[in-house]
């Protein structure tokens, strides 16, 4: 049995209704009906209107057991919500509904992965900006999904799939996500990249299905501080945490120069990274794998993707958002899904002995 995906549908403003709408009616062009049954957390209005405004003959409708989603040949499944008032809001524009109504849908999905009624969820994009109004503090999915299900450790890992047969693409963890570069050498602490180093070698493994994963850190600083001349984060912090997860088994190396570190990874001398900051993950992720690029969150209790992109605002409602990211993320929850016991139709849980 295929195994069952809940897709959220984001913040409704934002361009996620719109690639949820053009990856669902075209399944036999993007092969995801061969792989999965889809359904998607959100509001059945407002994928009704995405949908009349695309011109797209895709059938929406309500569904009441997980059980029954049919393959999405031109039918959306839809888990409706029903949250928001479509005169409250236009797209382009983040408010409080829509960061209430992005909340409601990720909420309900979470529920279904931690009582394995899904094998995973894909997250539509949602705007900082909207969650805040709404009154949730949380910079971002990572850390809303956290909260939702109580994981004390998680990471952001960007994975930039490969573009041609011999490619590794490029796997990235971030020791941290969204700071301010003028606080980022107070946030960063041993602690912090302990964690990283750890749930890098837990996605290689658990994943990617690496036993024995080639992993490096890369420096805060250029040079990886040339020595103390340009900062001392990696002798105090980073170098003495890599010298410990070795010490502990972890197959990993560094810190190196982020620009040359990155080179190698792409030369597919390393198969993760883990990287001090934003940025320095990012940018090579989406110039490498721009519209396929994926973002996973590592140490929650079950399978979580997402596109690598945000809400769009400047072209949301136009028609013409590329849904490639959230395809690929679809296909990387279906794989990585089925290495993790959550699932109607993923890998059954291990039967405990008599």
């Amino acid at each position: 049995m295929k195994p069952v995906i809940a897709i959220t549908m984001g913040d409704p403003a934002g361009i996620g209704p719109e690639i949820i709408v053009k990856t669902l009616s075209k399944p036999l062009v993007n092969r995801i009906e061969r792989i999965a049954r889809p359904v998607v957390v959100g509001d059945r209005g407002v994928l009704e209107r995405v949908a009349r405004r695309l011109k797209s003959s895709c059938k929406i409708r309500t569904l009441l057991d997980l059980e029954s989603i049919p393959l999405p040949r031109k039918v959306l499944s839809v888990i409706d919500l029903n949250k928001m008032d479509l005169s409250a809001f236009a797209a382009g524009r983040p408010t409080a509904a829509g960061g209430q109504a992005a909340v409601e849908a990720i909420r309900q999905a979470v529920q279904l992965a931690l009582a394995r009624r899904v094998a995973g969820i894909v997250t539509a994009p949602i705007s900082k900006e909207g969650l805040q109004a709404a009154g949730y503090p949380f910079p971002g999915h990572t850390e809303l999904l956290a909260e939702l299900c109580g994981a004390k450790e998680v990471g952001m890992l960007m994975v930039s799939p490969p573009r041609f047969k011999k490619d590794p693409g490029l796997r990235i963890l971030l020791a941290t996500t969204h700071v301010a570069l003028r606080n980022l050498p107070d946030r960063l602490t041993r602690e912090c990249v302990r964690t990283a180093i750890r749930l890098a070698h837990e996605a290689a493994r658990r994943y990617f299905g690496l036993r024995r994963p080639r992993m490096a850190v890369a420096a805060l600083n250029p040079h990886a501080g040339e020595g103390g001349l340009f900062g001392h984060e990696e002798a105090e912090i980073i170098r003495p945490v890599v010298e410990q997860a070795r010490r502990q088994g972890i197959p990993v190396s560094g810190p190196f120069p982020a620009d040359s570190l990155i080179r190698q990874a792409f030369d597919g001398k390393y198969d993760i990274l883990v990287a001090m900051y934003h940025d320095q993950a990012l940018i090579p992720i989406k110039l490498l794998g721009f519209g396929r690029a994926v973002n996973v969150t590592v140490g929650l209790p079950f399978v979580r993707t997402s596109p690598d992109h945000g809400t769009a605002y400047d072209i949301a409602g136009k028609g013409i958002a590329d849904p490639g990211s959230l395809i690929e993320a679809i296909r990387l929850a279906v794989a990585f899904s089925k290495n993790t016991p959550s699932a109607l139709g993923g890998r059954p849980p291990e039967q405990k002995p008599p």
